[in-house]
């Protein structure tokens, strides 16, 4: 299933990012703990090389916590600072300000043998829809940057002054030019991150199904009360009609059901699940 999108401002987004960088500290470096790898940027790799990144895993709460552990595992061997998260329910946010601290203690350390009274600035980026201006409004413990649940909301930088001398600059989430990994392009699709509207709706819910029957069996029977098969299209069909998905004549609306079930993992009703994990690439 070829999957690509990268509207005109992601290309501005880029230049301007490329350009910002020189004004701030470090990085903060949003994933979605749902798929960690997938979330990572390659067009990311240049900006961020010569600054400090702390790598915040949002949406923590839609994972089971023995998953969260294997990515802290997996940071942590790599030698990165991270920690987990959630922007909505504010839970862990509070250890972000001590971890961006931390991985900017040299500046610090350095302007307060000056006598400096420095204000730390950090540039916050990510892919569509990872949550980062609704981070930022949880730091900011106030609504001060526009979000939404549909990736591209944010269209220009966004520089926030957080109340302990932290400047936080919020950017529009990018995509890289070309997904080359069909995994990668369904996991940032299943996610929200590339706008539905070009996408095909339909082949993607049968891909979630064929991938929650793999992975998770029960989960669908479950959620919607059905019996689960082995055939994909025919747990599809058992959804649509166990929702009441029927058009004239008794045809199944796959499009509205696809809606329907793209929309309840992204918003965690089918449970805590997880569409990657570190072993799926060591």
């Amino acid at each position: 299933m070829l999957i690509q999108w990268f509207p005109g401002h992601m290309t501005k987004a880029l230049r301007a990012m490329e350009k910002s960088i020189q004004k701030v500290d470090s990085v903060i470096y949003m994933l979605d703990a749902r798929a960690p790898f997938s979330c990572i940027n390659p067009e990311f790799e240049s900006l961020i090389k010569n600054r400090p990144v702390l790598y915040v895993v949002n949406k923590a709460d839609l994972v089971e916590k023995n998953d969260v552990d294997k990515w802290i595992d997996f940071f942590i061997r790599e030698g990165k600072k991270v920690v987990f998260a959630s922007s909505i329910s504010g839970k862990n946010v509070s250890t972000i300000i001590s971890a961006l601290t931390d991985v900017n203690k040299e500046k610090l350390k350095r302007n307060s043998d000056k006598g400096v009274n420095y204000s730390l600035k950090a540039m916050v980026i990510g892919m569509p829809n990872t949550g980062k201006s609704t981070l930022i409004n949880s730091l900011a413990k106030d609504k001060k940057t526009v979000t939404g649940n549909k990736p591209g909301v944010t269209r220009s930088e966004q520089w926030i002054r957080l109340s302990n001398n932290m400047v936080l600059l919020d950017t529009p989430g990018t995509l890289c030019h070309s997904i080359k990994v069909e995994r990668t392009a369904l996991n940032l699709a299943f996610l929200g991150s590339i706008r539905d509207a070009v996408l095909d709706m339909e082949g993607l819910a049968l891909k979630f199904i064929e991938y929650c029957l793999r992975k998770y069996p029960g989960v669908l029977a479950n959620r919607y009360k059905i019996e689960e098969c082995e055939n994909g299209l025919d747990v599809f069909d058992r959804i649509a009609r166990a929702r009441g998905f029927v058009i004239k004549g008794g045809e199944v609306d796959y499009t509205r059901t696809a809606n329907c079930i793209t929309d309840d993992f992204r918003k965690g009703r089918l449970g805590k699940l997880i569409l990657e994990l570190p072993d799926d690439k060591e």
